[in-house]
């Protein structure tokens, strides 16, 4: 856990540089926790994480009862406390916490653990907090929140949807408070995140490094002036930090007086409306933001402006249908919406005299530096000398750089001519769009893993079915209560037993062997040849293989993508989690030249081998996407024989979807898939509606099982 309070000084918030929609969305989020929190975006080494980390500095410190493990307010306590009743117990004023979740932590440590021996045997609670009390009243931080594993985001949804966390095992249960301010970081290459999680983020924010030489300079200035004396630079700007949490205060103090009038909330409810989200969910986190922004700008009445960029940060996540469409939104769409349902309030009835903001100092750069960023904190002062500008002056989005995610695949009628592009090899012909994409079915790989959970293939996992019982491993896991009883049950004269209570030993102890589901490593290795270069027949193929991309996102797999052509293939995509990748890999792709089948399987190969190497618990799945014709090289078809039978030598799922079109069909795809020990399907089979796909499975090579 890492809270607010370090030895070592935390980066000053007010010493960032740039990034103002990030900073604006942060200190909305303090002015009015009820906003939902921040998912922030963006590339890699673009500060995300240390101008989340640096909030923590700035917010209220809270009072608490004194010994609560649970952080308890003193004049509301939660009546269900497992440390309660409080009666009238002292009083303690302390830091507001910062609390991370690890990526790879483990359901207990989150939600806390029950001593499950003493609960069986002597009926006492006794209750471990996980990191969900450690952030009650507090911020709750997830770094790289999109590689989460499942089991994790559903404890999260749940404690964000009930504002409580519940640990229930065999019929002992818990529960305490559990509401926080919850604020995520994601890289978008290395996948996305599921839509239920996505929503109980309030606000989003893109992220990019800067392309302005000046601002890169200062940015490297000042880390290397905190790495140096990271006490000496807080200290340089502590009058900053102390300006903007006095706003922060003065903002909050206003907020129960903004008024939201009628013309906001049309206008709100209006542009929901307009952009088709799911759900009320983002007019209600749009009615929150807009009041947070006029009580950051000192107003009690909402204005046109505030709504407007209220949407820009509410909005961009809630609209997206599939994983490929990039976040974002229309904003001309947004103006006309605003100017078609109702003027500002605001311009009629005018603000409170004493609730107008006050105007910049003369450096008014968000860093108080002026213009060029300046370096130095500006002098000492209240929050009228605040470091940010008042909200009326923050960019707007547009201002910001583009988000740098890929665009959504083309159709095909927006697809380039099939003509030789510039500069391009003889015969190859230019990318065509993809088809619409479809429901496929599902392709697993047999046997029973031991791999992350996930949605694709059957393996042993912490969460599913029960199918057994077992000794444990190291901490208990999920009990299994029967077959303690049964372990226990003929011991209990030699122990003495004279009560009711049944007498339970730690050796006794079983815990459950559970059935579920994992993600896989799904390898796609697509034909690019000349054969597969008729216009209508690429759209297709490239259409399936979206779909299958599709199918792979919902089932937390991770994919690859390699392609083969004229004399060689290519890793168009290393294996990731991100299909936003693979979908814009797929959509450049060109095709022509002859087809090098067997340096496909081979580069295959070698990727599934050094990804063995990696998470040899992750099994892969082969998709071969071709015709199964094989001309590029000698003795072609041989080679390419050879390749496909040392994959099934290793136990390598695989599945052929055939591309081969026409009223003759030579069969070569179905005798690859022979060849890998697996099966050919035909793009119409890949289709979950097809009668010809009701009851197939990949058949792997028995090594697999």
């Amino acid at each position: 856990m890492t809270t607010a309070h370090n030895t070592t000084p935390q980066y000053p918030f007010t010493a960032v540089v740039g990034m103002d929609d990030l900073r604006l969305a942060l200190l909305l989020n303090a002015v009015s926790p009820a906003v939902g929190g921040v998912l922030v975006r963006g590339e890699k080494g673009t500060a995300k994480s240390t101008a989340v980390r640096a909030l923590s500095a700035l917010m209220p410190a809270v009072d608490v009862i004194s010994g609560c493990r649970f952080a308890c307010a003193p004049a509301a306590p939660d009546p269900g406390c497992p440390d309660g009743p409080h009666g009238t117990g002292a009083v303690e004023e302390r830091p507001t916490r910062m609390v991370e979740l690890p990526v790879g932590a483990s359901e207990d440590r989150l939600v806390g653990a029950l001593d499950i021996e003493r609960a069986l045997s002597e009926g006492v609670k006794a209750f471990e907090p996980g990191l969900l009390a450690d952030a009650h009243r507090g911020i709750l931080y997830v770094d790289e929140v999109n590689l989460l594993h499942d089991h994790l985001v559903d404890l999260l949804l749940d404690a964000a949807a009930m504002g409580a966390s519940y640990v229930e095992r065999e019929g002992v249960s818990v529960r305490h408070a559990a509401r926080f301010l919850l604020v995520g970081t994601m890289n978008p290459e290395e996948g996305e995140l599921r839509p239920q999680l996505l929503d109980r983020f309030g606000l989003t924010v893109e992220v990019a490094a800067s392309r302005e030489p000046d601002q890169r300079v200062e940015v490297v200035r000042r880390r290397l002036a905190y790495d140096a004396d990271p006490a000496g630079f807080a200290a340089r700007w502590a009058a900053e930090e102390d300006a903007l949490r006095g706003r922060i205060a003065a903002a909050r103090k206003l907020l129960p007086r903004v008024t939201l009038g009628d013309a906001a909330l049309r206008q709100i409810a209006a542009t929901c409306a307009a952009f088709e989200v799911d759900g009320m969910r983002a007019d209600i986190v749009m009615a929150r933001t807009a009041t947070a922004l006029a009580a950051w700008a000192g107003r009690t009445n909402v204005l046109e402006e505030d709504v407007r960029q209220a949407a820009l940060l509410a909005l961009p996540h809630r609209r997206r249908r599939n994983p490929f469409d990039a976040p974002g939104l229309d904003e001309d769409k947004l103006d006309r919406t605003l100017e078609e349902f109702g003027a500002d309030e605001g311009a009629e009835e005018g603000t409170d005299g004493d609730d107008d903001p006050e105007p910049d100092g003369p450096d008014g750069g968000p860093d108080g530096g002026g213009p060029d960023g300046g370096g130095h904190p500006p002098q000492e002062g209240g929050p009228e000398e605040s470091p940010l500008p008042p909200e009326a002056e923050l960019p707007h989005q547009q201002e910001r750089e583009a988000p740098q995610t890929p665009p959504a695949p083309e159709k095909p009628e927006q697809a380039e001519p099939e003509s030789a592009p510039q500069g391009g090899a003889a015969g190859e012909k230019a990318a065509v769009g993809a088809t619409e994409p479809f429901k496929t079915r599902r392709l697993d790989v047999p046997g029973l893993g031991e791999g992350a959970d996930g949605r694709r293939s059957r393996a042993r996992t912490a969460h599913g079915r029960t199918t057994g019982a077992r000794r444990p491993h190291g901490a208990l896991g999920k009990l299994h209560l029967s077959a303690t009883v049964q372990a226990a049950a003929p011991h209990q004269r030699a122990r003495g037993r004279s009560g009711r209570g049944l007498v339970v030993r730690r050796d006794d102890l079983r815990e459950a062997v559970r059935e579920g589901r994992e993600g896989n490593l799904v390898l796609f290795v697509v034909d690019a040849s000349g054969s597969m270069a008729a216009r209508k027949r690429m759209s297709a193929v490239k259409g399936a293989v979206l779909s299958l991309l599709l199918d792979a996102y919902q089932r937390r797999d991770k994919i690859g993508l390699i392609t083969f052509r004229g004399t060689g293939a290519e890793l168009a995509l290393p294996p990731t989690s991100s299909v936003e990748a693979g979908a814009a890999r797929l959509e450049q792709l060109p095709t022509g030249g002859r087809t090098p089948l067997s340096e496909g399987l081979l580069r295959a190969h070698e990727v599934l081998r050094v990804e063995r190497m990696r998470d040899a618990s992750r099994r892969p799945l082969l998709v071969v996407v071709t015709d199964g014709r094989a001309t590029g090289g000698p003795e072609p078809v041989v080679r390419a024989a050879r390749a496909a039978r040392l994959l099934a030598g290793e136990g390598t799922a695989s599945v052929v979807v055939d591309c081969e079109a026409g009223p003759v069909r030579l069969g070569l795809a179905g005798e690859l898939a022979r060849e890998l020990q697996g099966t050919a399907i035909t793009l119409d089979e890949l289709r979950a509606d097809s009668v010809s796909a009701l009851v197939r499975t990949v058949q792997g090579n028995r090594k697999a099982a």
